[in-house]
């Protein structure tokens, strides 16, 4: 007790000093920066993930190839959550003398829990619906089309009658663009009174669930261990592909931005939390001489740190719920276009990692300080006992490193970020010595002003190599959030141009081709690329068919058992990389086939292996060529399975085709539709405003992200810059004692801190540049990127510049006050 009245007094005293204020305002500012971007970042997220819950129907379903438990659906009942049960089978439908094989979903009355079901009535006025009632179905385009039916008319659907009550425009399917048949939606009871869905059928059972993400979670931990095989889970994170490399994106992005902010914040409390311990030295000194113990003279520190680390992670905490609140509602309605709750959790989360930064930051200065020998109150030169290495200083880089390692959720974004990070130091601490050698050898015939300067760098070695790491560091941080990440996004956001394809077409006919261009010249549609399209099944690999070979990947199984879609072409498709084996060509003497990184992992194939596919009457074997890789998130027409031009071209085969249409020209299609009735018209605008909804919000946290890290870039600036100014206080009262004029000490003062801001704006100009290559490759997949090399030196020259002025207005003090106070200060 005694012990803390003497922190609390102790504290109370010492707040005057500038570098407690500061290690108290950069706790602050590390807690309110993580709990801001922590919370926003789930808000971000969970909106994006409810967003993209509208693509499956639901939060989270579990899938079987048989119907599922009971007990899934009451589990679900019991936490609060809503259900909704549907399956998908083929099944061959009748009109008069014609039938269609059709892609079909039965669902209840509740379906969809999430987006919508979009329908089109007969005077063509397009709805949101639920499932159909029974003795109903909805039929899309192609279907009616294909068996000559409109709306309103029967349909013989699994020996049963049923009424055609709307066209079928869209529904939540997980973003699939692309499907094999026309598609119908029915009554979940029609199909099971019809027997579709009885033992032996081919259908996909589906339970669906909606509510609070709590108890969502709540219901993932449970039935995941309860899966059998054949079951899976299906989640939001695990739809299309295009939407999962977004979502992977943008919580890469929100994860970069939090981890630079803490790391800012972290640098700026060791460095106050140094100069503190420097300032604390004469103090402890005197209380050893005094007999006071060790032990007890850390654990004085240790009060002291508690009494000023709780009320400040406490600020920190409400201050990052107020902003967090403060920064959804001014974002409007990109942020709250999905409503979410304010979480809790992170901003006080944060408290707790900012404590750990104030730990691993601040103790090993501060511990030091127990070491502290009592002789050290008559002679200073002896306050610290010279140690060749301390361990307690490796307690921030591991502090830094778990941080990293915590936060960045990506096996690839925590090693680079650090290694990044570990080379800004290592070159900060290699150009200064190398600044500070040529120094020695400059100075002797410089100005006297610049003599000066470089003299004291010289001689404060140790201070400056710390002043410019920890400038460096900061300066690095602030031009990744700054420049960086921008320019990383906007390299995403360039992805998809505003003439990425935006209509996709599936049933186009050899004899229809040529008409098909000209219409679309017509409309002044651009971008059009066409590939052919067969439908075939996989028949064996390596001679062993393929119902015999083990497949312990139960996605194996699926993919053998449905149909697949085949592709040729004779050039490598520009959203394509092989990355194992060599392009096949358009005219190899063997048939060939490329595969896709998914397919070697699934079924352990490699270059050299064959495949054998039944198209229609035909058979093909193929040797497999080359293994691609395939960017998902191009919007291009992508494969799977890419055979050779000259083996595969007399397959029975459609076309597939995409092409960009402007907005608002839509309507110009239905001339098109009736001159084509066979074609499938696909519109992905709503794909793509998805994924460039998510960039948006991605962009709008990290905006606010770069304005609490530029608060954390000022107090590095000014920890950093304050490191040294008891010694240069004390220099100067010395030069000024000896007759040095005040023009000389500005400019020594100039030369000073304009060594350590190129020191720092080179390193950091070129460390942020290196780690946006690495990021760009490594985390964000975006190829082709560049990074932006003028803003990039034109920030670094300007921090450079920043850095001398702060250190000259702060100097200001003391070369005006005279050499007599000054001595007596110091």
């Amino acid at each position: 007790m005694k012990l803390l009245r003497l922190a609390l007094r102790t504290l109370r005293r010492e707040w005057r000093l500038p570098e407690l204020r500061t290690l108290a305002a950069a706790l602050v500012l590390a807690v309110a920066a993580l709990g801001v971007v922590a919370t926003l970042s789930a808000r971000v997220e969970h909106g994006i993930v409810a967003s993209a819950a509208e693509l499956i129907g639901g939060d989270v379903g579990v899938h079987g190839a048989s119907p599922l438990p009971e007990s899934f659906a009451a589990r679900a009942k019991q936490l609060g959550l809503k259900i909704s049960r549907d399956a998908t089978f083929p099944s061959v439908a009748f009109a008069g003398d014609r039938n269609q094989l059709l892609d079909v979903t039965a669902v209840d009355a509740a379906y969809p829990l999430r987006g919508r079901l979009r329908v089109q009535d007969a005077e063509g006025h397009e709805q949101a619906a639920h499932g159909p009632a029974p003795g109903a179905v909805y039929l899309d385009h192609r279907a009616l089309t294909d068996l000559h039916l409109t709306i309103g008319q029967p349909v013989q659907l699994g020996g049963q009658t049923l009424r055609i009550a709307a066209q079928l425009n869209a529904l939540p399917d997980g973003g699939q663009l692309v499907t094999m048949a026309p598609r119908a939606v029915m009554n979940l009871q029609d199909a099971h009174r019809a027997g579709l869905l009885g033992m032996g059928s081919r259908a996909g059972h589906d339970l669906l669930v909606a509510g609070e993400p709590p108890q969502i979670r709540q219901y993932v931990t449970e039935v995941r261990p309860l899966l059998q095989k054949g079951q899976r889970l299906i989640t939001p994170q695990s739809t299309q592909q295009r939407m999962r490399a977004a979502f992977d994106r943008a919580g890469a992005f929100l994860r970069l931005t939090a981890l630079l902010a803490a790391l800012l914040a972290g640098v700026a409390i060791a460095l106050a939390a140094q100069r503190y311990a420097r300032r604390k030295t004469d103090e402890v000194a005197l209380l050893r001489a005094l007999g006071t113990p060790r032990r007890r003279v850390l654990g004085l520190l240790a009060a002291t740190l508690a009494a000023l680390a709780l009320p400040a992670l406490a600020l920190g905490s409400v201050l990052a719920l107020g902003l967090s609140q403060l920064a959804w509602h001014l974002a409007g309605e990109l942020l709250t276009r999905v409503p979410t709750q304010l979480p809790w959790l992170p901003a006080w989360a944060a408290a707790g990692m900012g404590l750990a930064v104030l730990i691993g930051f601040a103790f090993p200065p501060l511990a030091r300080l127990a070491d502290v020998a009592p002789v050290a109150v008559f002679r200073r030169s002896l306050a610290r006992r010279v140690r060749r290495f301390d361990v307690l200083y490796l307690l921030p880089v591991l502090v830094a490193v778990a941080l990293i390692w915590l936060q960045a959720g990506n096996a690839r974004l925590g090693p680079i970020l650090a290694a990044s990070l570990f080379g800004v130091v290592a070159a900060a601490v290699l150009l200064s010595l190398l600044l500070l050698w040529l120094a020695r050898r400059i100075a002797p015939g410089a100005h006297p002003g610049l003599r000066l300067g470089l003299a004291a760098l010289a001689r404060r070695r140790g201070l400056s190599l710390i002043q410019a790491t920890a400038l460096s560091l900061g300066l690095t941080a602030l031009l990744l959030l700054g420049v960086i990440a921008p320019s990383l996004l906007q390299g995403w956001r360039n992805e998809l141009p505003p003439d990425t394809p935006n209509w996709f077409v599936l049933n186009l006919q050899n004899d229809q081709r040529a008409g098909f261009e000209q219409a679309l010249r017509d409309l002044h549609a651009d971008g059009l690329n066409m590939l052919p399209l067969a439908v075939g099944k996989l028949v064996s690999i390596d001679g062993q068919p393929i119902d015999q070979r083990p497949l312990p990947n139960p996605d194996a199984k699926r993919w053998a058992d449905r149909q697949l879609r085949l592709s040729w072409t004779a050039a490598l498709p520009s959203s394509n990389r092989v990355v194992a084996g060599t392009w096949q060509g358009a005219d190899p003497p063997t048939p060939m086939v490329s595969i896709d990184e998914r397919w070697r992992d699934l079924f352990q194939l490699k270059p050299g292996d064959r495949m054998t596919f039944q198209v229609g009457e035909a058979t093909l074997t193929t040797t497999v060529s080359s293994v691609r890789k395939v960017d998902w998130s191009s919007f291009q027409v992508n494969f799977f399975l890419l055979l050779d031009t000259a083996h595969a071209s007399r397959l029975p085969h459609t076309w597939i085709a995409s092409f960009h249409l402007p907005r608002g020209q839509s309507g110009a299609l239905a001339t098109l539709s009736r001159d084509y009735p066979n074609l499938s018209l696909i519109d992905v605008n709503a794909l793509l405003d998805r994924v460039r909804g998510i960039i948006d919000r991605v962009n709008v946290a990290v905006r606010w992200v770069l304005g609490f890290s530029l608060l954390a870039g000022i107090l590095v600036l000014a920890a950093a810059l304050a490191s040294s100014a008891r010694e240069r206080e004390h220099e100067a009262a010395l030069l000024r004692t000896l007759g040095a004029h005040k023009s000389q000490l500005h400019v020594a003062a100039a030369c000073e801190f304009a060594l350590l801001g190129l020191i720092a704006g080179i390193t950091a100009a070129v460390g942020a540049a290196g780690a946006g290559l690495w990021l760009a490759r490594g985390v964000f997949r975006i190829p082709g990127y560049l990074p932006p090399w003028e803003p990039l030196l034109v920030a670094a020259a300007a921090a450079a510049l920043s850095v001398m002025l702060i250190g000259l207005a702060g100097t200001r003090r003391v070369i005006r006050t005279s050499p007599l106070e000054l001595l007596r200060r110091s």
